[in-house]
């Protein structure tokens, strides 16, 4: 199935079957603007649970501001979004959120086993102690992304695919079943991106849903099951074999102009 709902092209048009049920994630009518200037308008999108979706699109497309409005982060002038039918704030244990690295003050003085151990707080809150499965947990998500060699070095020493393996570890000790990744693979060394698409596929395999902020368009056959394209609205959204055999990235990436 691919369906294009972009307004910029003054088309609705819809492929196969339509899938009536809301997905694991369903964004309905999100609008958002920075300064009176929209950067995404009146985009609906539903997230197949069990798939591994990337978000795609240009420069200035609204793929951060996308994943930053379904979480809260940012304000929205209109749009409702729900995680498995609930409003995020009721789910938010299920639901982890990976950064772009570069967001980060890094030079905060916690070791990895530390930053890790973060994801442990939705549960605990931040007044109660680490238990020792919290422990067992952080250890195991650093053993995954392996960083057990690091596990004592501070932040402010890694190098940028190492920051990036501790964001995606500090999700997975969290125990989430929903991973919001934003351009986890950019500028990472090819060991960082291995482990990382090593992760997702891992992940998928036992049920959860991934939906990555992804730049390269040669990996999105072989890493990804389904794709949202988006240029300041979505263009196109279904398998990723429909899309790519449909011709929707080269309507994404020549159909608006930039910001």
């Amino acid at each position: 199935m691919a369906m294009v709902t972009c307004l910029a092209f003054f088309v609705l048009k819809y492929q196969g079957d339509i899938i009536m049920n809301p997905g694991i994630i369903h964004v309905e009518d999100m609008t958002i603007a920075y300064q009176n200037k929209p950067v995404l308008w009146d985009s609906d999108i539903d997230i197949v649970e069990g798939s591994r979706t990337a978000i795609v699109g240009p420069n200035g497309a609204g793929k951060s501001t996308l994943l930053k409005g379904m979480l809260g982060l940012i304000p929205t002038i209109s749009g409702t979004v729900t995680f498995k039918s609930k409003p995020y704030k009721k789910i938010r244990k299920e639901v982890a959120y990976i950064p772009q690295h570069s967001s980060v003050n890094w030079a905060f003085p916690i070791t990895v086993f530390d930053a890790v151990l973060m994801g442990r707080y939705v549960h605990l809150g931040w007044l109660r102690r680490p238990t020792k499965e919290d422990r067992r947990y952080t250890q195991e998500a650093i053993d995954t992304l392996e960083l057990s060699d690091l596990a004592n070095r501070q932040i402010s020493q890694l190098s940028g695919g190492q920051k990036q393996r501790v964001f995606i570890a500090r999700a997975l000790a969290q125990k989430a079943n929903i991973y919001l990744m934003d351009e986890p693979l950019a500028g990472v060394d090819t060991k960082t991106e291995g482990i990382i698409f090593d992760f997702l596929q891992r992940e998928q395999q036992e049920g959860k849903t991934s939906v990555v902020v992804h730049h390269d368009l040669k990996t999105l056959g072989t890493h990804f099951d389904h794709i949202v394209l988006l240029n300041r609205c979505v263009i196109a959204q279904g398998k990723t074999s429909d899309i790519i055999a449909g011709g929707y990235l080269a309507r994404t990436f020549g159909g608006l102009d930039d910001e």
